[in-house]
């Protein structure tokens, strides 16, 4: 086995929105008994938890799990301007929760807007946003990541957009946090956008997608796995890898799906 550590995000059932009723506790259970060693959760999936980060930690050292990131999105984009107070406020709160977890990580959504009009002015607005947030994180003690995806509206998909946001995001504040399904669903080749990156690498989510963009299991699309965790290993990289799933068959039943996802990862070694 590697020295790389794996956890499980819960967007699997935040994408199900309110046909998902649970509870945070239960995705816990889930989670660490298909064998995770940490978890991301999201903003929208912390739920009773929001302001309770010592009830949280409590939860999760009962299953022997880490908070692996806090992931923060928002409706806008992060490219509306009247919205960006709303959402500094936002990412303020969320890094005080983190800042209470060792090593704690904190990745942003990609920016996006329903329109590619000013594509360029918006993308700059939500390069300004992620800068701030680095910078307020940095003073928390809390490693700040850019997470771009490729859903409807995003304004960052091709390796030149990838290439404009990294060159444009504060390295002193902001890293890179990479999605293997996102690159892939944006046209552009795994392993090349990753070593061209590498060095900005502090975050990763495995994810999988066939040549049509729909969602499948990892090891079930396009993505060459084995590959990725050899270069991230011959990297001396030993951050979290972070797997996801928003098939349709994960829809269905999240739970056997982030168990095949866990067993497929052992297979190849992780």
């Amino acid at each position: 086995m590697s020295g790389l550590r794996v956890a499980c995000q819960t967007y699997t059932w935040e994408m199900l929105g309110g046909e998902w009723g649970g509870r945070v506790s239960d995705l816990l259970d889930w989670i660490a008994d298909a064998g995770y060693e940490g978890i991301e959760i999201t903003n929208n999936m912390i739920r009773e938890f929001r302001d309770r980060p010592a009830d949280f930690a409590a939860e999760l050292a009962a299953r022997s799990l880490a908070l692996a990131c806090f992931a923060y999105a928002s409706p806008s984009g992060f490219t509306d301007p009247e919205r960006l107070e709303a959402d500094l406020a936002g990412a303020r709160e969320a890094l005080t929760f983190v800042s209470h977890f060792p090593e704690p990580r904190f990745g942003l959504g990609g920016a996006a807007s329903p329109s590619r009009e000013e594509a360029r002015e918006k993308l700059d607005r939500a390069i300004a946003f992620y800068n701030e947030v680095g910078r307020l994180g940095t003073e928390l003690g809390v490693s700040v990541n850019v997470h771009p995806h490729s859903h409807h509206g995003s304004l960052v998909e091709s390796a030149e957009e990838y290439a404009y946001l990294l060159d444009h995001l504060d390295p002193r504040y902001v890293s890179f946090g990479p999605d293997t399904g996102h690159i892939v669903r944006g046209g552009q080749d795994l392993l090349t956008c990753l070593r061209t990156h590498l060095a900005r690498i502090t975050h990763v989510h495995v994810k999988d997608a066939t040549a049509a963009r729909e969602w499948v299991g990892l090891g079930e699309g396009m993505c060459d796995f084995p590959a990725v965790m050899v270069l991230l290993e011959s990297a001396g990289y030993r951050g979290w890898v972070v797997a996801e799933e928003e098939s349709e068959g994960a829809r269905r039943n999240g739970l056997a799906a982030v168990r095949a996802n866990r067993d497929y990862l052992r297979s190849i070694g992780h």
